[in-house]
């Protein structure tokens, strides 16, 4: 990312925050403004995932679920808002998913936590309307990533399923292009939002999940 960012004249920093403990979510705003003298663009991209039928699912994993891939994206979005007022504006990109939308079974915390990170995009850009600021959403189906890898175990257990079969049958089953989404897809996405010819696009999502949520 370092080595991106120079290439195109810009700068990098890296800050160190726990995304399940609010002090750190914001103070990580902080920071980040304190290096670069504003905070233009923010985007809540922080995920964790288990897979368990519920009455089985830990409750620790309930817990941080919900902190990390909501709870952090409400802490870091209240610290920019007072930044991006003072800046005359400014753009907030929440990576959602698929699962913002529809629901798929062993998931009760990262649906929920998505669902919701669908309500609080809403009712941020309804706040911020005049303010120049706008908030949206990305909905990706499965993008192939170090979380989808981890939760291949989980899925053929919960399954009991080989992994060709989990891939084939559960993660690739819903996407009727049966490919995977690329980062470099979703980052498009969000380039595009924080573009000026996105002003107007506020409040909503965007799905890049290849057909999946057109069923």
């Amino acid at each position: 990312t370092d080595a991106i960012a120079r290439h195109h004249g810009g700068k990098t920093v890296y800050i160190k925050a726990d995304m399940s403990k609010p002090a750190e979510c914001r103070a990580l705003v902080a920071k980040a403004a304190e290096r670069f003298g504003s905070v233009d663009i923010l985007v809540n991209n922080a995920g964790i995932q288990h897979v368990a039928p519920v009455e089985e699912f830990p409750i620790e994993k309930w817990d941080a679920i919900i902190a990390i891939n909501l709870s952090s994206a409400f802490h870091t979005i209240a610290a920019a808002i007072p930044l991006m007022k003072q800046a005359g504006g400014g753009r907030i990109v929440n990576i959602a998913s698929a699962h913002g939308l529809v629901a798929s079974p062993f998931k009760s915390a990262y649906v929920s936590a998505k669902h919701g990170i669908m309500g609080l995009t809403k009712t941020v850009a309804l706040e911020l309307a005049r303010d120049k600021i706008t908030c949206n959403a990305i909905c990706p189906g499965y993008v192939l990533t170090p979380l989808v890898e981890a939760q291949i175990p989980d899925q053929m257990k919960a399954n009991k399923m080989d992994r060709d079969t989990v891939v084939r049958e559960v993660m690739l089953d819903r996407q009727p292009t049966k490919e995977f989404v690329t980062v470099e897809q979703v980052a498009a996405a969000a380039v595009f939002l924080c573009s000026d010819a996105a002003a107007q696009i506020n409040g909503t999502h965007i799905s890049v999940d290849g057909g999946w949520t057109a069923q």
